[in-house]
């Protein structure tokens, strides 16, 4: 399987495998230009359009019976301007081309989340993002938008030009336009000290807005059917650089991470019973590490373990009340869960459909190994994260409804009318379009 997630007789799979799609046909457009007549010839057969990335969410976001349009030709940095501190760059990019040529280049960005195999628009279009105190989303490092619009037509936004479409159409879920490039903020490239270690879940909750305010960026991940967690603290550092060695590096992350992760996984399928006593192993197996090095190697790590998940963003306060409740409600249950929950931070921001959209977010994210059922967890948590007014991640499973979304964003109504100006025939609409933003 490619990192385009197609698959066989034209039909097109996500990379977790739990969403599929049979487009009427599907086009690689190598510039702009190709791409806005593939829109307008769309537009006369009357087909709906959607881009897809890496296919890296778990929702249907990117699923079309119409045109699909993939990006991967639409790729590199077309200008760095170190006066300004920005590099636009082509909307198909990996985010891990874009972290090596940028350090190339003695740049970074600011943050980034912990998985680089997205493009740059889907990470941008459905709100990715890493942890941390002061700096947030990928979205929110956004400083200017080229897209092609319904009609055809190529339209750029930024802070000065056509600013309310700005405010929205850096998290636009891919329903004002299909973004052609993306101009990012960026700095020159530093040095971050990363320290990992194991902390009991009572503690890591008990200090949560210590560790929070002491830390830019601070992560935790929690082992259920355990007390145990593993948490991460990201600081800028002065040096020296002190990598992880490879041999170390390659044990902890390739053979830990991956690869004895992948067979416990594969036991847990076939025999959920020995789940518990396997998470006990495995939250026991991790020691603590500190490695100095530059952002993207201390902030991504390769997920090479397939799985399927859901994400809510909740008030940052109300985020240690909400994992209590989780705990207690898989204790309560007999659920089997191999997958550690993942703990993270976001400050507010202003972009409109942005889950940390007005308010200090915290992130509790539940996965389950692929191929297992996941339903049963899943709305479990799901029915948490709600009573807490959690606004659930675009790219990631979820029951949510536009009437629901209208009552946790405050501008919602600021997008819908938005996407009404800009393709009031729904063009780019699909299926999931029309549950989450209504028809």
């Amino acid at each position: 399987m490619s990192s385009t997630a197609s698959g066989k007789n034209g039909t097109w799979r996500n990379w977790g495998g739990n969403v599929a799609a049979r487009p009427a046909r599907a086009v690689t457009p190598a510039s702009v230009e190709e791409l806005t007549e593939a829109v307008r010839r769309a537009a006369e057969d009357g087909l709906k359009v959607k881009a897809v990335g890496s296919g890296h969410s778990f929702t249907s976001i990117a699923a079309t019976d119409g045109l699909l349009i993939r990006p991967q030709l639409l790729t590199g940095i077309r200008d760095v301007d170190r006066e300004a501190g920005t590099v636009t760059v082509e909307a198909g990019t990996p985010l891990k081309r874009l972290n090596v040529a940028l350090a190339r280049e003695g740049l970074s960005l600011s943050n980034m989340g912990d998985i680089m195999e997205q493009t740059v628009s889907g990470a941008a279009s459905t709100g990715t993002h890493g942890t941390g105190r002061d700096s947030a989303s990928i979205a929110a490092q956004i400083r200017g938008l080229e897209m092609v619009t319904a009609d055809g037509s190529v339209l750029t936004c930024s802070e000065r030009e056509n600013p309310e479409v700005f405010a929205a159409a850096r998290i636009g879920l891919g329903a004002l336009g299909i973004v052609t490039a993306i101009t990012f903020a960026v700095e020159p490239i530093f040095l971050l000290t990363a320290r990992e270690e194991p902390m009991a879940f009572d503690r890591v909750t008990r200090s949560f807005d210590e560790l929070w305010a002491e830390n830019e960026h601070f992560e935790f991940y929690w082992f259920p059917h355990t007390g145990n967690t593993n948490t991460k603290r990201n600081n800028r550092s002065a040096g020296p650089e002190r990598p992880v060695g490879q041999v170390k590096g390659w044990f902890e992350d390739e053979f830990l991470s991956n690869g004895v992760f992948q067979v416990a996984n594969w036991i847990g399928r076939a025999a959920p019973a020995t789940i518990p006593a396997i998470a006990r192993a495995s939250s026991k197996a991790l020691s603590a590490r500190t490695y100095t090095d530059i952002p993207y190697k201390v902030f991504t790590s390769p997920r090479r373990v397939r799985f399927v998940e859901m994400e809510y963003a909740l008030p940052r306060e109300a985020v240690v009340e909400t994992l209590r409740e989780l705990k207690a409600a898989v204790e309560r249950s007999r659920l089997r869960i191999s997958f550690p929950v993942e703990v993270r931070t976001a400050p507010a921001d202003d972009i409109a459909l942005s889950t940390a959209s007005g308010r200090d977010t915290a992130y509790i994210a539940v996965h389950m190994f692929q191929g297992t059922p996941y339903q049963a967890y899943f709305t479990a948590a799901e029915r948490i994260f709600t009573a807490h007014a959690g606004r659930p991640h675009w790219g990631k499973v979820h029951t949510r409804d536009a009437e629901y979304f209208s009552g946790v964003y405050p501008r919602f109504g600021e997008f819908t009318a938005l996407r009404d100006r800009l393709d009031p025939d729904r063009r780019f609409q699909n299926d999931y379009l029309r549950r989450v933003l209504g028809p």
